[in-house]
């Protein structure tokens, strides 16, 4: 039961919270929940088995069964270090928000363990009605977040969040029921799970887009689409992310996000092969777009954190287009650059927290000289910027190598065009830390009525973890690439005829049938 536990623990310590009678020592507790949330899923890397594709720690249990419907949990290469990206991310959000919020703080630490079940939910779900539970209940406690939390427009940007992501997973929710009746049809019962899902054989024609296939296809990329966000699609984070509170922004850019990212590997690509393969010339346009538009609108920005947020939409664009390049060098950076942009980019946002308690601006012409005042900020600044540049070295290197290699492989033109995101990426976030930290003193660094003071003990702890990891993952890449390996490979080899069985089961009942439309279904469904 150690799936449940990890994804329902943060739940249950909700509740505890709701009711915890001591205001003074909500943040102690809730930090040390966190941490109990971290080494609980700990003990779940501790079991996995990375020599094989099939799932692991399995729970199924009949829950709806009139409709197939069924709590059903299981753990495979692809969703094992989002989940493991999720528990560590927590403890340091809530570290580093120790002051960020000062009003409702209850309200606000019950919110981020509701969104964090949601979030592990979604990377565990191998059920699709299930899997929609928790892809919609992520969107509630963020908005609450934004909402109540965040900036002076805090209302236009969580109706333009929630509007944005709804119109997407609605979509989601009609392919879904559709396919729930068409296991009935082949299988003779009905099943929402994704195992019953994959033995689909769904019509495709190529060049045709009203056919069955591509039709679901869309359906279910659009909802993933507006959730990493894909140009043009994306205009709701950047709005999402100055008004949202600094912990707000590390969990949406840290690891909401990737929950669109996985969806298209693990429903997207592996249900819909040949729609998938044949309009990927598309979502890699889009990539590129994403990647060479993020770095230029990034680099006029006035307001730091904003930079980093269209920072964010470059680096996103690199993950879908090493998804679609339908090769193990393009997958598995994508995987390993999901989570290499969780944590440069979640500690660029800790870091522009930090910067925003001392001054209360945001405004980049404001600062300047901040190197002679702040100098271990300035360093984990540094480190941070050389990991979100893909340094050599750092985390972000990996990652970024592997899918324009990827890339290269697939499709050249891409790679020529993604590589000049490389570039454009050095020189907004450079020419930002020079202008911060070492150009003409700022208003804010000559005020003498209130001096600036360097990282406190909190905020080193706070971003320790987190350089720690900028170096482990780019110095040690295989320790990471090897537990995903085994998938990778299965999805890439397999994917036109993509199957996954429970460890250590043969017998699965009727998801083991094969499942195929004849070509008179084929016609009526068409």
């Amino acid at each position: 039961m150690i799936l449940s536990a990890v994804t329902f623990l943060p739940l249950i310590f909700a509740l505890a919270l709701a009711f915890w009678p001591n205001e003074r020592t909500l943040r102690h507790l809730a930090l040390g929940f966190a941490v109990i949330e971290f080494l609980a899923s700990l003990a779940m890397l501790a079991q996995f088995d990375s020599s094989t594709a099939a799932l692991q720690m399995v729970e199924k249990f009949p829950w709806i069964e009139r409709f197939g419907i069924s709590y059903f949990l299981g753990l495979d290469g692809l969703s094992l270090w989002l989940v493991l990206l999720t528990t560590f991310i927590m403890p340091i959000v809530l570290l580093g928000a120790w002051n960020a919020i000062e009003n409702r703080v209850k309200g606000f630490l019950i919110s981020v363990f509701v969104l964090q079940t949601a979030m592990i939910g979604t990377f565990l779900a191998m059920d699709a009605i299930f899997f929609y539970l928790f892809w919609e209940l992520s969107l509630v406690p963020m908005y609450f977040m934004i909402g109540i939390w965040g900036g002076q427009r805090r209302i236009y940007a969580t109706v333009k969040f929630f509007i944005y992501t709804m119109f997407g997973s609605v979509l989601m929710l009609i392919a879904i029921i559709y396919l729930m009746f068409l296991t009935q049809e082949t299988l003779g019962t009905m099943s929402a799970s994704i195992l019953d899902f994959y033995k689909l054989k769904i019509p495709f024609v190529g060049g045709q887009f009203f056919t069955l296939q591509t039709l679901l296809f869309f359906a279910f990329a659009l909802a993933f689409a507006i959730k990493v966000p894909v140009f043009p699609f994306h205009t709701w984070l950047p709005d999402a992310h100055v008004e949202a509170p600094t912990p707000g922004s590390v969990i949406l850019a840290g690891v909401m996000l990737k929950m669109g990212t996985y969806g298209f590997m693990r429903w997207t690509i592996p249900l819909f092969p040949e729609a998938s393969e044949y309009w990927a010339w598309l979502f890699m346009t889009v990539g590129v777009v994403g990647i060479v538009y993020g770095a230029l609108v990034a680099m006029v920005q006035p307001d730091i954190k904003k930079l980093v947020a269209y920072s964010s939409v470059s680096h996103m664009g690199y993950i879908l287009l090493g998804l679609f390049t339908f090769n193990h060098f393009g997958m598995s950076g994508s995987l390993y650059q999901m989570l290499n942009h969780g944590v440069s980019t979640g500690a660029l946002f800790l870091l522009v927290g930090m910067i925003y308690e001392r001054t209360h601006s945001r405004e980049i012409s404001k600062y300047g000289g901040l190197a002679s005042v702040l100098p271990l900020f300035t360093i984990a600044f540094f480190v941070i910027t050389l990991s979100s540049i893909a340094v050599p070295m750092t985390n972000g290197f990996i990652g970024e190598f592997l899918i324009l290699l990827g890339s290269f492989k697939a499709e050249p033109a891409f790679a020529y065009v993604a590589v000049t995101g490389v570039i454009l990426g050095a020189v907004y976030m450079l020419w930002m830390f020079k202008r911060v930290f070492f150009g003409e003193k700022g208003e804010l660094v000559k005020d003498e009525h209130h001096p600036l003071h360097d990282l406190s003990l909190r905020e080193l702890c706070v971003l320790a973890p987190m350089v720690l990891m900028v170096f482990w993952m780019g110095l040690f890449p295989n320790q990471f690439l090897d537990l995903s390996k085994a998938s990778i490979d299965h999805l890439v080899n397999d994917r036109t005829n993509y199957q996954l069985v429970i460890k250590g089961q043969n017998d699965l009942g009727p998801e083991t049938k094969t499942a195929a439309i004849s070509t008179q279904k084929t016609g009526d469904a068409q």
